[in-house]
């Protein structure tokens, strides 16, 4: 439940399973940063909030 999947309204087609594998993808992107040390929840917050962890999580930038 990290990114309120029940509340999702995606119902049509294949958008389900699609977004099933985004969301695996940037849980599994956010589990293998190990550049600082905080919960898995406190990484997507900063990932949301801060441009430059969001880019060290991307592309792999360190400043």
């Amino acid at each position: 439940m990290t990114f309120k999947e029940d509340d999702s309204r995606i119902r049509r087609g294949h958008a389900a399973e699609v977004m099933n594998v985004l969301r695996k993808l940037a849980l599994n992107t956010v589990k293998l940063n190990e550049t600082r040390k905080a919960s898995m929840k406190r990484k997507l917050k900063m990932a949301a909030l801060d441009d430059d962890f969001r880019a060290e999580l991307l592309i792999g930038a360190e400043n």
